[in-house]
């Protein structure tokens, strides 16, 4: 077949045969007789190797010229600006969306050929280019404002390819893929962040805020920029809201959908439901990260800590319980300000399962988690009729019905692109370690971040519990827990009971007994 045909054959291309034998007879002329046709054709052929990619997913910043087949769905206005130079004549851009069967990318048109893509309103000079248009194109790939861009240096209709996309005008998170722009979803509110702010490379201040947001398919963190941060302080949980103009990057082997200076999220009146899938407590292991929920049996109060950077963390703990067990979960960052109180039904999403105080396994919710109050059970102390109905009642509170779980997660941090040193402004617990117990004191040293040791400086009351009963106690409080034990609170204290009494959530009791421990051997209740 000869080496030309023969170097082709090993080529993975769209590139025809005989473009291929016209690019290595010209290489042949160019170099003046310092290659023949094998050298010349295995420079062609790795100039193309270099060039295609598989898909537009393949496409990354730092690539030399690619070479790319795609589908146009969606043509923006052509746009005028001035150059630097005095002389120099106004430039043109217009921005195309094009797509294949891997993703979705922004190509860039310049001057001329944006001109003969789009046309010129000026002069009624039509555009060439409608949506659904194949092209075939070859640009430098740049990281854009809108994630991964090309600028194109060629780019030429291809009236016999095919590529095979179903164009949408809205999203599910299903259906969302890396390098997916102009992106319209509508979702559930799940968790709210707050808006901070971080300094740029170039010195200017940016602002940054994060949602969590879902719908029957999953859920995905959305990211909001600059101007649009401050939308999160206009939304509250269970707020159902579209996305408009959002574009899809990943953070840490997850999708992230973000939102810059031409998108929007605004409230709708459509009802859109969330239903998470849980692990059961029993059956969690360590080195698992997970989706856990359950009744909350025990809170602790908020402990700060210094970090080896001079920054200061907090963390809280609150104890989840199930029908099938129960774990103690550490709050971490923002997550510490969560309004969390007994007998809440709480869902805990990207929960890191580590070993924790005296061998205990416990949870870890650090940036990537979100944790979400789902619903109050303040009004579910209704009386049981006997002792089954009355268990099977405590452990639909302390569990939270895990059918009925359907709202709320919890978001916490930024990301470092968009041309920002936004790592400085999230929270650094995105790899938290051992979490404090609430029996830790003051002083005690609590898990960093970054697995360092760290000393808190506000904490639970210093000292090694004790296995010595206190002195006889009485205490009077409502049962928020039936079980075994049972919890009493009386608006301001919760204390821990050991009782073989039948109580039912929502009674006021008194109990009268020793305290080891801070639990309460009761005996007598009335």
């Amino acid at each position: 077949m000869g080496v030309i045909a023969d170097e082709y054959e090993d080529l993975d291309t769209d590139v025809p045969l005989e473009e291929f034998r016209e690019a290595v007879e010209d290489k042949v002329e160019q170099m003046g007789g310092l290659a023949d046709e094998e050298t010349a054709a295995k420079l062609i052929a790795h100039e193309l190797k270099d060039e295609e990619v598989n898909g537009i997913a393949d496409i990354e910043p730092g690539m030399d010229e690619v070479k790319f087949l795609g589908k146009v769905v969606s043509i923006g206005e052509l746009r005028t600006f001035e150059r630097d130079g005095e002389d120099e004549e106004d430039g043109r851009v217009v921005n195309l969306e094009v797509a294949d069967e891997t993703g979705q990318i922004r190509v860039s048109m310049w001057d001329r050929q944006a001109v003969s893509a789009v046309g010129d309103p000026e002069t009624d000079q039509p555009g060439e280019l409608d949506v659904g248009d194949v092209l075939r194109i070859a640009g430098r790939p740049k990281e854009g404002y809108n994630g991964v861009e090309v600028s194109v240096d060629k780019a030429e209709p291809d009236e016999e390819a095919e590529v095979d996309v179903d164009l949408q005008d809205s999203y599910r998170v299903e259906d969302l893929s890396l390098g997916l722009s102009d992106v319209n979803l509508t979702g559930q509110i799940l968790d709210v962040g707050s808006v901070r702010t971080f300094d740029r490379d170039d010195g200017s201040e940016g602002q940054v805020s994060n949602l969590s947001v879902g719908d029957p398919t999953g859920r995905i963190r959305v990211t909001l920029w600059d101007e649009q941060a401050p939308l999160v302080e206009e939304f509250t949980d269970d707020d159902c809201v579209e996305i408009v103009d959002g574009y899809v990057k990943e953070r840490d082997g997850s999708l992230e959908l973000h939102v810059g200076s031409r998108g929007a999220v605004e409230t709708i009146d459509e009802s859109i439901e969330y239903v998470p899938e849980t692990t059961d407590i029993e059956s969690v292991e360590i080195g698992q990260t997970l989706d856990i929920a359950g009744g909350v049996i025990e809170t602790d109060s908020k402990r700060t800590f210094d970090r080896d950077d001079g920054s200061e963390g907090q963390v809280r703990n609150v104890r989840l319980r199930d029908e099938t067990g129960d774990i103690r979960v550490a709050l971490w960052g923002e997550k510490a300000d969560k309004e969390i109180e007994l007998a809440d039904r709480v869902l805990v999403t990207d929960a890191e399962i580590q070993d924790g105080y005296q061998d205990e396994l416990e949870a870890s919710a650090g940036w990537q988690s979100t944790v979400s109050v789902l619903e109050s059970d303040a009004d579910t102390g209704a009386t049981a009729d006997t002792a089954t109905a009355e268990s099977e009642q405590a452990a639909a509170a302390a569990s939270g019905g895990l059918s009925a779980f359907s709202e709320n997660e919890e978001s916490d941090t930024a990301d470092s692109t968009d041309s920002a040193s936004a790592d400085s402004a999230t929270e650094t617990s995105s790899t938290a370690a051992a979490t404090a117990s609430p029996e830790a004191a003051g002083g005690e040293t609590v898990a960093a971040a970054d697995g360092t040791a760290e000393t808190a400086t506000n904490g639970a009351e210093a000292g090694t519990p004790s296995s010595e009963p206190d002195d006889t106690v009485e205490f009077t409080g409502t049962v928020v827990q039936a079980g075994s034990p049972v919890i009493l609170d009386n608006g301001t204290e919760t204390r821990q009971v050991e009782t073989a009494a039948e109580l039912r959530l929502g009674e006021e009791v008194t109990v009268r007994g020793a305290a080891t421990d801070g639990t309460i051997d009761a005996d007598d209740v009335f």
